[in-house]
């Protein structure tokens, strides 16, 4: 069958690779026909989030088939269509049953205390093979699935996977409340959906920053008020917007490969490029862009704590910052002490799919939200890799991929 197959830092193949079997009573194998990329996915190819193992397949959205369960998995029969949770969970341990279940106790191969397990990740993950791929292995399936509704597509069932419940997790992450203002640095695609996922929980307004054209449009048709960090200072702008109070609750959905303003009032002093210049090498040693310029390929973001550093100084003094960007272990720079000082209560960490995701699902099949308006470019598997270097390269109006036809290749 053909996977996405990690290499080495800049290294991504399209390969023919051996069909899953089930390995575990409580596994399944699933015939996937949508998968996506995310932009997870680039910290492994750019290298900003390490160590991963040669050969891992990746992905870790995708909607698909049941083609066949182990003996200990209930509730799942061949032929549900369903949508796989982004991280992995047993349902059975004291997370699981807190709704805590990016933090299952038993789903990670490196032990309880190793974290979040997830599907195409580094090591220190699992590692899993991911989901883009034709058919895939779920472990600890009754967990790390959901039956879909009929009237919930493939194409709104695959952003049910990861993105809509780690934008709404984020959300609660920062604590929004009905009345706030609510600022999400990103207009990528969590970004977009931290906003409506805001928006949904209650806030007044909704601040979106980031630096590309075609995102903050998508920003705009979600009725959001939009800030270009090149052309403005986006701190004193989010002061400006909120009679100098600052906001109530920020969202983060950007993480390690942030970048620092190339121009405007807010682009950095030659001090401050230097110090990202050694975030960059801390955070990302072995990264080897190829190329040069705009069509430079796998380059790490080069201000890695710069969101950090306007979240804290453009939320308001006991404001709520909620961090759903990646931030790799090597990571290790942030403005703790101006932090402290405001009184801020910040949440960070990977999103509890399992527990969040199944009321997004009534939502969707209820009509309430068609997050479909946001995927934007629909490539099929066969086309992954130059999907996956367009993504990289941040061109316009690539927000969000769907990679599609991974059923006719079975054929």
């Amino acid at each position: 069958m053909k996977a996405v197959v990690w290499h080495g830092i800049g290294d991504i193949r399209l390969d023919e690779v051996p069909e899953p079997t089930i390995q575990d009573p409580h596994d399944a194998i699933v015939h996937i026909t949508r998968s996506a990329i995310c932009g997870t996915d680039l910290h492994f190819v750019r290298g900003t989030m390490a160590p991963m193992v040669e050969g891992t397949i990746l992905g870790h959205e995708a909607v698909g088939v049941v083609s066949q369960v182990g003996d200990a998995v209930r509730g799942f029969s061949p032929g549900d269509r369903v949508v796989i949770n982004s991280t992995i969970s047993c349902g059975a341990c004291r997370y699981c049953r807190m709704g805590q279940t990016a933090q299952c106790d038993v789903a990670n191969p490196n032990g309880p205390r190793a974290g979040t397990s997830f599907f195409g990740g580094p090591q220190s993950t699992g590692p899993v093979d991911g989901l883009q791929a034709e058919y895939v292995r779920v472990p600890w399936a009754q967990n790390t699935m959901h039956p879909l509704p009929e009237n919930v597509s493939d194409e709104q069932a695959i952003l049910l996977s990861d993105i809509f419940p780690t934008g709404w997790f984020g959300a609660e992450l920062a604590g929004v409340r009905r009345g706030d203002v609510v600022v999400v640095f990103g207009a990528g695609i969590v970004g977009q959906f931290a906003a409506a996922s805001a928006y949904k929980q209650g806030a007044g307004r909704v601040i979106v920053v980031d630096g590309h054209e075609t995102r903050l449009a998508a920003a705009l048709a979600q009725h959001c008020e939009v800030v270009d960090y090149n052309d403005e200072d986006p701190v004193q702008a989010i002061l400006d917007l909120t009679n100098g109070i600052g906001a109530d609750a920020v969202i983060d959905a950007v993480g390690v490969d942030a970048e620092r303003p190339k121009r405007g009032p807010a682009a950095v002093s030659d001090e401050q490029a230097a110090a990202f210049d050694a975030e960059v090498q801390q955070v990302a040693p072995d990264a080897s862009p190829d190329g040069f310029g705009e069509q430079q390929q796998w380059k790490p973001g080069d201000g890695p704590s710069q969101v950090a550093q306007w979240a804290v100084a453009s939320v308001a003094k006991y404001g709520r910052i909620g961090i759903i960007g990646v931030y790799g272990p090597t990571a290790q720079s942030y403005p703790i002490g101006e932090a402290m000082n405001k009184n801020l209560t910040i949440r960070m960490g990977n999103c509890d799919h399992h527990s969040v995701t199944p009321p997004l699902i009534d939502m969707v099949a209820a009509g309430q939200f068609d997050p479909t308006a946001l995927i934007t470019e629909h490539e099929g598997i066969g086309s992954a890799i130059e999907a996956y270097e367009a993504f990289d390269r941040r061109e316009p109006g690539w927000v969000k991929v769907e990679l599609t036809e991974l059923t006719e290749l079975t054929a």
